[in-house]
């Protein structure tokens, strides 16, 4: 069997209030979850996507403030690749500009038309026309024009610690096609593996990548995929209830960090459709331990969206 391309891809962030006006204001993207790391609830996990939450458009952030930058290298993503309609990459290049976020104007490795910049902690990202790959989405218009909006994530390019293993599992493991030794394609996603730019590893750190989750239907494939990934000769961290979704996480021999999750229960399964993203929500096994939480977290700001709709 195979993945069903990307889930989500988390990120860390030391300016957590930033990177909330960013995401929910400059790039236009949906707070559909504030909630914390379950491993560490003294952290924010916030959660920026389409309008529902859709697996496949969810890109996320732990708040970890005492993080140093980000040091890119081997064993790390060097670039996060999000999707929009080939039509607004002009919106986007004037709108990342008036951000001050010096968007560049390139081509990837497939010859598609993209934006690449980054965000004021150095998070790498790209915007690409999607042309030609389904869209899944379910549109948010609030901050950005209707056909503007981010679709959702492409993928990510891997700078690997051991290029033809990370090319295994993605082509073995994970039923990624091989497209020619650099890319590799599912119907709605894309890896590219890139060969190691130097002699250092890379250090994780704000404006930097923790993890990349690809997408499996439910709680059977999960288990299935466990069984394949362990026959491989990796270990994993067996079944993890995230409660939004089920996971398990493996890291690649190239040094990332890779988890699978399941499709369901979904952004949705605590909050109405309606109201997603604006209180702190917490998966019942925290439940109890609410106001403890609550105490030990700062207030973040109401997102300009959710103000404009009060006024």
């Amino acid at each position: 069997m195979s993945v069903l391309g990307i889930h989500h891809i988390t990120a860390v962030s030391a300016r957590i209030e930033t990177n909330l006006a960013i995401y929910t204001g400059t790039m236009g993207m949906r707070l559909v979850k504030k909630s914390v790391n379950q491993d560490d609830v003294s952290a924010y996990h916030l959660f920026f996507a389409d309008a529902a939450g859709t697996p496949g458009t969810d890109l996320t952030f732990f708040d970890w403030p005492t993080m140093g930058p980000n040091q890119p290298g081997a064993a790390s993503v060097a670039l996060t690749t999000l999707r929009v309609s080939g039509d607004a990459l002009d919106f986007w290049h004037d709108r990342l500009s008036a951000a001050n976020l010096n968007p560049i104007r390139d081509e990837d490795l497939a010859g598609r038309a993209r934006i690449r910049f980054e965000d004021p902690e150095g998070q790498r990202l790209a915007l690409v026309d999607d042309t030609g790959f389904p869209t899944h989405y379910s549109p948010w218009n609030a901050t950005v024009p209707a056909g503007s909006e981010v679709r959702g994530i492409l993928g990510v390019d891997i700078e690997s610690a051991r290029p033809d293993s990370t090319r295994r599992v993605l082509a073995e493991l994970l039923g990624y096609e091989d497209i020619d030794g650099h890319r590799f394609s599912t119907e709605n996603s894309e890896v590219v593996v890139r060969e190691p730019s130097g002699r250092t590893f890379g250090q994780l750190g704000a404006g930097g990548v923790h993890h990349v989750a690809f997408r499996v239907r439910d709680d059977q494939e999960l288990a299935t995929m466990q069984e394949k990934i362990e026959a491989f000769g990796l270990r994993t961290s067996g079944y993890v209830d995230r409660f939004y979704f089920h996971s398990l996480y493996f890291r690649e021999p190239g040094g990332v960090l890779f988890e699978l999750a399941t499709d369901g229960p979904g952004m949705p399964s605590d909050e109405p459709a309606d109201r997603l993203g604006e209180r702190l929500a917490l998966p019942p096994f925290l439940e109890s331990r609410r106001r403890d939480i609550e105490a030990n977290l700062k207030p973040l700001p109401v997102p300009a969206y959710l103000q404009n709709d009060a006024s």
